[in-house]
């Protein structure tokens, strides 16, 4: 499970994005970016960012530490700005927390990765669908010379239909991943060549531990997973799905 802490003082908003997350301090003496459960976004964001965190680590992707914020009505009701305090309003309770970075840069290439960690950063972005990582919004920071992997919430993008349409393996393991205006494609050599040595690092177990990590009140039932043990073993299929097909894998022929 993630480190549970208690947000003590909302310090600014960033603004960019739409969710407005924001830079709060919290009870073990740290400072993260806090990604809200009141967000536009919904609950199925913060999923997304836990998950994928967890599959990045087993591929050895750098990310910044995860941990489950508590948010309190106090700090809402002494926030000035309005449309902030709405969102703190919103967001009371648990919410996701990602390690601030202190010093660390927008990826502008000018500090590349290695082409060994550019190759796993488009693959983990291709197994789960990760479609925000352009030059629009690369999504990586640079840090002490590393490149981390950061704002995952655009991928496995397959939850946002669960409301209207159950869970299809089949389908989400189909799906092509298009990876011509990756932020890294240039930096990357062959993805392809490094899907078996990749997919066999993210074991069952890796799987169960990045699910494990998702607090049960942010996974929401639907009428065809009405339960949370069935929502976990739906995202626990599709993965499976995703990791057994290579129709996905960016310049491999699907198998």
């Amino acid at each position: 499970m993630l480190p549970q802490v208690t947000a003590t003082r909302y310090v600014t908003p960033l603004k960019e994005g739409g969710s407005l997350p924001g830079i709060v301090e919290a009870s073990d003496d740290g400072t993260y970016v806090m990604k809200f459960r009141g967000a536009g976004q919904g609950l199925k964001v913060l999923v997304a960012e836990v998950i994928v965190a967890g599959l990045a680590r087993a591929i050895d992707v750098p990310v910044p530490d995860l941990a489950v914020i508590a948010l309190d009505e106090r700090i809402a009701k002494y926030e000035a700005d309005e449309e902030v305090q709405d969102l703190l309003t919103a967001s009371v309770g648990s919410n996701l927390g990602v390690d601030f970075l202190p010093g660390s840069l927008g990826y502008d290439g000018s500090q590349p990765p290695s082409p060994d960690l550019a190759e796993r950063i488009i693959w983990l972005d291709a197994m789960t669908a990760n479609v925000d990582r352009t030059w629009s919004n690369p999504n990586l920071l640079v840090w002490h010379g590393r490149t981390h992997a950061i704002d995952h919430g655009a991928a496995l993008y397959f939850h946002h239909s669960w409301p209207s349409r159950a869970p299809s393996p089949q389908r989400f393991a189909a799906q092509a991943f298009d990876a011509s205006r990756h932020v890294l494609r240039d930096v990357a050599g062959d993805v392809a060549a490094r899907h078996d040595e990749l997919a066999a690092l993210v074991t069952p177990e890796r799987i169960d531990a990045a699910l494990d990590d998702v607090p049960d009140e942010w996974l929401e039932t639907t009428p065809d997973l009405p339960d949370i043990g069935s929502v976990r073993s739906a995202y626990r299929a599709l993965l499976d799905a995703r990791l057994d097909s290579t129709a996905w894998v960016p310049g491999r022929a699907a198998a």
